[in-house]
């Protein structure tokens, strides 16, 4: 375990290979609901896959996300872009992109997702990854995306969020933490990596979100996903 020791300076949380090692173990343990949203991004995939066009997956780790996407595509033609800039993270994800069975086309890219040109896509997933990105640089990704989207394409977006209301702001970090706890963290833990992603993991409000996709063009845009505070949106280009 990452955290499992006490350390005696954090340092700011990085995508190493040691992370890479732990990750599926770490998110399944720390995202609650986790489980629920990765398989049901392929039901996604079977509704808005369309044929001839580009799959993106921002932030894919080691492609959990893909996986699901790959296993449900039946459009002739379609091809996922992978990309995610820890190299850890993306030689990893090339290995379970190779034990796959599925044959929809995967290329997987060492790259910053900002510097990633969108092009004819029916779907981009950016999950548990939009909270990693300086807030001042949020909204020209959305509008990189929207712009790059065909007509109908969607965008899917997982990430923690927080909450205007600190009544439910306490409920909700509360719940997440006994979440934490009855997935065998420990007290240490939990403290240290809340120490180590401070820093750099700054949630939006489900409405901040909202707000930055209406302003970059989208108009259908739904909730489709919570627990605790973490959530599911999905935004469609019209």
């Amino acid at each position: 375990m990452v955290y499992a020791n006490q350390k005696d300076m954090l340092v700011d949380f990085v995508f190493d290979e040691k992370v890479a090692h732990v990750f599926p173990d770490m998110i399944r343990r720390s995202v609650p609901g986790y489980d629920v949203i990765i398989p049901l991004l392929g039901v996604f995939a079977e509704v808005y896959a369309r044929h001839d066009s580009n799959i993106y997956d921002l932030g894919c780790s080691l492609g959990a996300s893909t996986l699901a996407m790959r296993r449900r595509i039946t459009p002739n033609g379609c091809r996922i872009i992978a990309i995610d800039n820890s190299e850890s993270m993306v030689e990893q994800c090339r290995v379970n992109i190779q034990e796959d069975k599925s044959t929809v086309p995967v290329d997987v890219l060492c790259d910053d997702i900002l510097d990633v040109a969108i092009k004819n896509a029916s779907i981009v997933v950016i999950n548990f990854t939009l909270q990693f990105i300086k807030p001042e640089l949020r909204k020209k990704l959305m509008l990189d995306i929207y712009k790059g989207l065909n007509t109908g394409g969607i965008l899917l977006i997982a990430d923690k969020i927080v909450f205007d209301d600190q009544q439910e702001a306490r409920f909700q970090t509360d719940m997440h933490t006994q979440f934490k706890r009855a997935n065998g963290y420990s007290e240490l833990e939990i403290a240290q990596k809340r120490t180590v992603l401070e820093n750099i993991l700054i949630a939006d409000t489900i409405n901040q979100h909202q707000q930055r996709l209406a302003s970059v063009g989208f108009v259908d845009i739904n909730t489709w996903f919570q627990c605790f505070n973490f959530a599911g949106i999905c935004a469609i280009k019209s």
